[in-house]
């Protein structure tokens, strides 16, 4: 018999149209949660959406387009999500790339810092009331062992000068964790979890934004990875395992709590990294 843990829950998971994404929705709608699937491309999404209800009989998913390379897409996304629901109980944050070459955005953003953090960053506060009127609520995000390799340099958050892919998506994914720190502690009390994860050395098509030569050798590496079933597992359980009820502003790898960098636990950088998002974005995160 299908577990039905999830029934009567609403689910946010972003980049769902492969890989990790897909898998996580996947097993929340075999959970009979209500999947909101989100994608760039509307064939591509509705593709997948039709999978997932081909698969599980009666599931029920549903389509939100938006390309996080664009602000105004985001904001548009956030708004009609409140459109069409009335409550959000999870949101997975796990949409994210890897370029080889540094490559900017129609915001005028590097495009790994705009949609690896700060179009996470502005859709999660957008959509925060919704969030805390379904509390008990929870949000995942998705970071990676790579922020290892990160380090803040608020002078040159967006790499005007040195750009590396290694350097830049490692200080994309050490943002979402410092992010995932700072706003566990702005939430505490409100009965809403906020978790990050490494989702291990995974087969996806991560660095689809890359040159073929770069993907080539980067799937290379990755040949005898996990597959995405396995990389997701770590979001499934924090988006929806009892054990993780309550836990709150840790980093997860292979369903444990783990320590993070040790540059990840400067306080002090994750008041600043939310105030600079702020202030590009315009607009203040009211929680």
């Amino acid at each position: 018999m299908m577990a039905r843990q999830m029934a009567g829950k609403v689910v946010l998971v972003t980049g769902a149209t492969s890989g990790m994404g897909r898998e996580t929705a996947l097993a929340l709608a075999e959970m009979a949660a209500t999947v909101v699937i989100h994608g760039r491309n509307k064939e591509k999404t509705e593709a997948i959406a039709k999978e997932i209800r081909s698969k599980i009989p009666g599931a029920q998913v549903e389509v939100i387009l938006a390309d996080f390379s664009k602000l105004s897409e985001v904001k548009e996304m956030a708004d009609e999500f409140k459109r069409r629901f009335t409550r959000l109980d999870i949101l997975v944050n796990n949409a994210g790339l890897m370029t080889n070459k540094k490559s900017m955005t129609a915001d005028g953003h590097e495009m790994m810092f705009q949609v690896n953090f700060l179009a996470p960053f502005l859709l999660t506060c957008r959509l925060m009331d919704l969030i805390e009127r379904s509390a008990p609520s929870r949000i995942v995000i998705v970071s990676s062992a790579a922020h290892g390799y990160g380090r803040l340099d608020f002078d040159d958050i967006e790499f005007e000068e040195d750009f590396g892919s290694m350097k830049g998506y490692g200080r994309s994914k050490l943002e979402d964790l410092v992010f995932t720190y700072e706003l566990a502690r702005r939430l505490n009390g409100k009965q809403i979890t906020v978790n990050a994860l490494h989702p291990g050395l995974v087969r996806t098509n991560l660095c689809s934004s890359a040159s073929r030569w770069w993907c080539s050798g980067f799937r290379f590496i990755t040949l005898f990875g996990r597959t995405a079933r396995r990389g997701a597992e770590t979001a499934i359980y924090l988006a929806s395992s009892p054990e993780a009820e309550g836990i709150t502003g840790k980093y997860f790898a292979n369903k444990h709590s783990v320590k993070s960098s040790a540059r990840s636990y400067d306080e002090a950088s994750w008041v600043k990294l939310w105030e600079t998002a702020e202030r590009m974005l315009g607009e203040s995160c009211k929680l």
